[in-house]
């Protein structure tokens, strides 16, 4: 799997030192069996006590010796899979953080997340584990088969027989679970999501009493996960019973053999049968350990490899958005969008969610957004940023086609507010100042006023640590009405060419709301706004105002002249005020 390219040269050493650590390890196992036949010569014959424990000796240090290369081998492995996983996560993110919307939704938020952590787990666990043992099992495997290759040949095919059984029980157990693993990891995403889901509504959830609903949702994916799990577990757990049925027969039938050859052996040459049966014993255990040490690597091997896929997956993923080649405008033009006959529809959509959309916003210029709900404005202005890329026309800034600027080049220039107002773990003063422009952050002097000009200098004073106030993730601990105001001193603290307000006023109060206005008229007096608004008082006095009726422009113009030739302009307006109110206007 190409995932390996993130193995580094010092990886690669490291892998190396394993090999030849290992094989050490092998050979002070291999050298055991050996003391062992000559001591039990040595017990059954006239040798002299010294003897027995000179090889006693060098058969303990054997074993302390492999114990020794063993740890050193785990440090090795655990290193190279810690560095790996560490890697492949920073990957997985970067190239997330790369992705359009059009990849994100693709994936599905919780699969992106199980994705850069449980997939990951199983693949750090799999190296950890299963880098010893792959390296190890076949090693040792042939070289005991090697030692007792011509000893005795009818032990030698007991032992055969033995591996034999031990194979084809593992074809079985993997054939039967591989696609159970597969299983597991979406079973997984499943769970993650309705999780995040519940956590995420979990107002709603309780203020529609609706607990017994959402446990039972949980309880299918839990019960679906748990099913797989146990399935996986119980055929795993056939394997241990039969191996160790194996090795039993494997040592029985060696014993039972060597009593027929005892039996026809001369008294002088019985203690060497049974010192070579010892020794066979240990050899034969040893090959069939060998393919026990697989079973772990088994157990592991096909969810690791499933995982691999999965992440390989994201990997491999293009983003559709590309970036462009210009990052410096030389032009004279700042802060000019046009938008020329611009339509766009969503992946995989039939029909259209905008068509021709045709209009200029002008440096200093406000141009807001009105319509009813799904008639296109925030996909409109999300096409700004680039979020989606227009499937028709085209969308300048400075007179340079958006596709053309290199992504933290058109970034650069906007200062965006979406309509969920997001708020990063950390303080009041980290949210306001988040991001950079050309590699600067905002000053404590720029958060500041970007604070007054939002109106939320107020709430910020009244807290004791002022701009350091902690902010928990999601911005729980602020209300709705704080959290935009905060989101909206974010894009001023940035001070770029081009404001995009989605629906960013909505939570404010008509007082507050107006003073937010008046004070970003003058602090953004030479920017460009976008404003996309479902209240006529946020909009009425934009230089623009352009009204959308399913994906198409049905009207361009002020406030009066709309009240005065749009339908679509006065229908909104009366549903909000009343005759007289606008007569009065």
């Amino acid at each position: 799997m190409n995932i390996f390219r993130y193995l580094t040269k010092w990886d690669y050493v490291s892998l190396v030192i394993c090999v030849g650590l290992i094989v050490a390890q092998v050979w002070l196992d291999l050298k055991m069996p050996e003391y062992l036949n000559l001591i039990i010569q040595y017990a059954t014959t006239s040798g002299s006590l010294s003897d027995i424990w000179a090889n006693g000796g060098l058969m303990l240090a054997c074993a302390l010796g492999s114990a020794g290369l063993a740890i050193l081998t785990g440090f090795f492995a655990a290193r190279i899979a810690a560095g790996f996983s560490n890697r492949l996560r920073s990957a997985v993110f970067n190239k997330v953080e790369g992705f359009s919307m059009e990849e994100i939704h693709k994936f599905s938020t919780p699969s992106l997340i199980t994705r850069s952590t449980n997939d990951i787990t199983q693949i750090q666990m799999a190296i950890a584990i299963g880098m010893q043992v792959i390296i190890k099992a076949p090693i040792l495997a042939i070289w005991a088969v090697c030692k007792i290759v011509g000893q005795n040949w009818q032990w030698s095919v007991t032992t055969a027989i033995a591996v034999g059984a031990m194979l084809l029980l593992f074809a079985i157990v993997i054939g039967v679970s591989y696609k159970k693993f597969q299983r597991l990891q979406k079973q997984t995403d499943d769970l993650n999501a309705i999780t995040r889901e519940n956590l995420n509504g979990i107002r709603v959830v309780r203020a529609y009493n609706a607990e017994n609903y959402q446990q039972e949702k949980f309880d299918s994916a839990n019960n679906n996960l748990t099913k797989t799990n146990t399935f996986i577990a119980r055929v795993m757990s056939i394997l241990m019973p039969f191996i160790n049925i194996i090795m039993s027969g494997v040592t029985l039938a060696i014993y039972i053999l060597a009593a027929y050859i005892f039996n026809d052996t001369t008294v002088m040459g019985r203690p060497l049968v049974i010192a070579n049966m010892m020794e066979f014993c240990s050899y034969a255990m040893m090959v069939v350990m060998a393919f026990m040490m697989l079973v772990m690597i088994f157990i592991i091997l096909p969810r690791a490899i499933t995982a691999g896929k999965r992440i390989n997956e994201v990997l491999n993923t293009q983003s559709t958005i590309h970036d462009g080649e210009v990052s410096i405008n030389n032009n004279t033009l700042r802060g000019e969008i046009e938008f020329k006959n611009v339509s766009f529809k969503y992946p995989d959509a039939e029909e259209y969610v905008l068509e021709n959309i045709s209009f200029t916003a002008s440096k200093g210029e406000t141009v807001a957004f009105i319509g009813s709900t799904g008639s296109g404005k925030s996909t409109l202005i999300n096409l700004v940023p680039r979020f989606y890329d227009v499937t028709g026309g085209e969308i300048t800034i400075d007179g340079i086609n958006i596709k053309d600027y290199t992504l933290e080049a058109l970034h650069n220039k906007i200062g965006y507010v979406p309509q969920r107002a997001v708020m990063f773990s950390g303080t009041i003063g980290s949210n306001v100042a988040f991001g950079d422009k050309n590699g600067v952050q905002p000053d404590e002097k720029m958060i500041e006023k970007a604070i007054e000009v939002a109106q939320a200098k107020e709430f910020v004073e009244s807290k004791s640590e002022k701009t350091n106030s902690p902010i928990t993730q999601g911005g729980t601990n602020v209300s709705g009405g704080q959290k935009q105001r905060l989101a909206i001193a974010r894009a001023i603290a940035r001070d770029p060419e081009i404001y995009i307000f989605d629906d960013s006023f909505s939570a404010l109060d008509y007082k507050t709301d107006r003073a937010l206005r008046s004070e970003l008229k003058q602090h953004t007096k030479d920017a460009t706004i976008l404003i996309v608004a479902q209240r006529i008082g946020t909009i009425k006095d934009a230089d623009k105002i352009i009204v959308l009726d399913e994906g198409k422009m049905v009207g361009i113009g002020k406030h009066d002249e709309l009240l005065k030739n749009c339908p679509v302009y006065q229908e909104i307006a009366l549903s909000q005020l009343s005759k007289e109110e606008l007569e009065n206007e």
